[in-house]
């Protein structure tokens, strides 16, 4: 389910981006896309709204900056 839904957020980024650059976006199973300032108030809404896992969260951004994460590790290789 967030798979399918975090792919639409790709697939229409930039669209998303134009309307909502910035903003703290929640997108629903029935594909419904809400906008909010503050991320606790759109999880607690969500929540509230669509229940637990039933949506996606998405900070709202150009680029893959907002849903790219690396993590360093040491690594010994003999």
């Amino acid at each position: 389910m967030i798979d399918t839904l975090f792919q639409y957020y790709l697939e229409r980024q930039d669209e998303l981006v134009k309307m909502y650059n910035g903003k703290y976006i929640v997108i629903s199973h029935a594909k419904e896309v809400k906008a909010y300032d503050d991320e606790n108030k759109a999880y607690f809404e969500s929540v509230r709204d669509y229940g637990a896992g039933n949506f996606l969260l998405q900070l709202c951004t150009p680029g893959k900056q907002a849903y790219t994460q690396y993590c360093y590790s040491p690594r010994i290789i003999f």
